[in-house]
């Protein structure tokens, strides 16, 4: 199974936001700084509290959202040359190649960890924080569900 592709700068920024919201300790701190934001908003609302603690939950609140949703991604997308090339990946049954104009890479199938499906990317994940993304755009619905299977059957039970 094998297809080729280049990255689009929209579709990579909304994997990497993916990304960021799988990580566990990313949902606990957006949930803690969620319920901090509501609390002292209810609080200020009932004229509990001052004003400062509400303002600084706010602005917690949207520096957090801002620097996942827009800086992260953004800032990861801008140092990583892997998304300014063009590639053409097979998948076979005892690894994965990738390869570009400048060469080429096997990859073992127990060399990953994970995988997971965003819209518009299969994330294979090495470790929790070293993955690459399969765009899916060039593949059809057979080939996606052929796709699913392999990496299923592959990876997907460890």
């Amino acid at each position: 199974m094998q297809v080729s592709f280049s990255y689009d700068k929209k579709k990579v920024i909304q994997a990497l936001r993916y990304h960021f919201v799988q990580k566990p300790e990313i949902r606990v701190l957006m949930v803690l700084v969620n319920v901090f934001a509501i609390a002292a908003a209810v609080l200020f609302y009932m004229k509990k509290i001052r004003p400062e603690p509400f303002l600084l939950g706010s602005f917690i609140w949207i520096m957090l959202m801002a620097s996942f949703w827009y800086f992260l991604p953004n800032n990861i997308y801008r140092k990583a040359a892997t998304f300014q090339d063009s590639f053409i990946i097979d998948f076979n049954e005892s690894a994965i190649r990738l390869e570009n104009e400048r060469g080429y890479v096997d990859w073992d199938w127990n060399k990953f960890s994970r995988f997971f499906e965003s819209p518009h990317f299969f994330h294979l994940y090495f470790d929790s924080k070293s993955f690459f993304l399969v765009p899916k755009e060039n593949m059809g619905d057979e080939f996606r569900h052929d796709l699913r299977g392999l990496l299923r059957k592959k990876i997907g039970d460890r």
